[in-house]
């Protein structure tokens, strides 16, 4: 259907939304394709049966609200407002989108916990998909699913300057080999089946992963909220959750078809549409490997058991327990970081896995 004919049967179904050539309009249908990559996992819904949860979710959660049931939240909610969604980037001609959709995910969940806009951090989509993807048989051409790409990243992630990401199907070979020293980690990840807690938790805690079936006339997105209204399936697409509306019903959707595909990069999709909201994936914290540069110790704490100490950093990044290597390595970093707290002077600490090693203080 060209772009004239789906706006006329847009316009005629009653949808907000506007269609028109777009980046991926222009593709041959296996290109088309290779810019999704979400199947359903093994004990995963089918694309029909997230459909019909994700409008039985929006019947329960429109219920509970009259009601009066629903945990209290803004109406409204972005996450781009306040600077937490890292830049749009471009999957190309390989189907990562889980990869991309999990990134971005604990990206923008990793500066809210910090509520530092401005904290550089850009992980690795093709140490995701090329290596740990791949070590599952999985590819450019048959996709993934979010609980093994979160699973992962409980392993550890690389920054992008570690592996920068190309698309086509790789064998891992081009990742650095000291990643390690300053990958971050998630503690742990869980699945939100409920509507209203999706929204709890985007307007306190992060951005969420979410998947849904993609229909033809998708790929004419231009503005709007999306609805589907024509077109057959043509797989299945992982995206980055950023934020909602109640007023209008939507959710934005941050994709990875590059800054000049829809909304800068960016959708809205109606609540309950193509099986967005049957469920969700959230991350529950980051542990985090490299140095933590001119930063301030606001607070210190220990007790009675040996080398059991912690201090309180700065720019967000709250409560760190220092080495428990050895009485004297412990018992010098609490006093050089005493010193500084008192003082009020700034300081640099290298972090493995969330514990401080080293102290750098002038």
């Amino acid at each position: 259907m060209d772009s004239i004919k789906l706006q006329a049967a847009i316009e005629l179904s009653g949808a907000s939304w506007q269609a028109g050539e777009t980046s991926m309009t222009r593709l041959s249908d296996d290109q088309k394709r290779l810019r999704l990559g979400y199947v359903s996992g093994p004990n995963e819904p089918t694309f029909e049966e997230q459909e019909q949860i994700a409008k039985i979710n929006q019947e329960v959660f429109k219920s509970a609200r009259f009601k009066g049931e629903i945990t209290a939240y803004p109406a409204s909610f972005d996450l781009r407002t306040g600077g937490f969604v890292t830049p749009v980037k471009d999957q190309g001609g390989c189907g990562s989108c889980v990869s991309f959709g999990t990134v971005a995910t604990i990206e923008a969940t990793m500066r809210r916990i910090r509520n530092n806009p401005a904290l550089a951090i850009d992980l690795s989509e093709a140490q995701l998909f090329y290596c740990y993807a791949r070590s599952q048989s999985r590819n450019c051409g048959n996709g993934w699913w979010v609980a093994p790409a979160m699973d992962s990243a409980k392993t550890g992630l690389a920054l992008e300057a570690s592996y920068p990401y190309t698309a086509g199907d790789q064998n891992c070979s081009n990742l650095a080999t000291n990643w390690q020293s300053s990958a971050v980690k998630i503690s742990g990840w869980h699945e939100i089946k409920s509507t209203a807690d999706m929204k709890d938790w985007l307007a306190n805690r992060g951005a969420l992963a979410a998947c849904f079936t993609v229909y033809n006339d998708f790929y004419s997105y231009a503005n709007g909220i999306y609805r589907h209204v024509a077109g057959d399936v043509v797989g299945g697409h992982c995206v980055s959750i950023v934020g909602y509306n109640d007023t209008e019903g939507y959710w934005i959707a941050k994709n990875s078809w590059s800054a000049n595909w829809g909304e800068s990069g960016f959708f809205r999709i109606a609540y309950g549409q193509c099986g967005i909201d049957s469920s969700m994936f959230a991350v529950d914290g980051i542990v985090e490997t490299g140095w933590l540069s001119n930063v301030k110790i606001l607070g210190l704490w220990t007790n009675n058991a040996d080398r059991n100490a912690y201090v309180y950093v700065s720019e967000g990044i709250g409560w760190r327990r220092l080495s428990d290597a050895s009485d004297q390595a412990n018992l010098d970093m609490l006093i050089q970081l005493g010193a500084s707290k008192a003082a009020d002077h700034a300081v640099s600490l290298y972090q493995e896995n969330g514990v401080i090693k080293e102290v750098y203080a002038w």
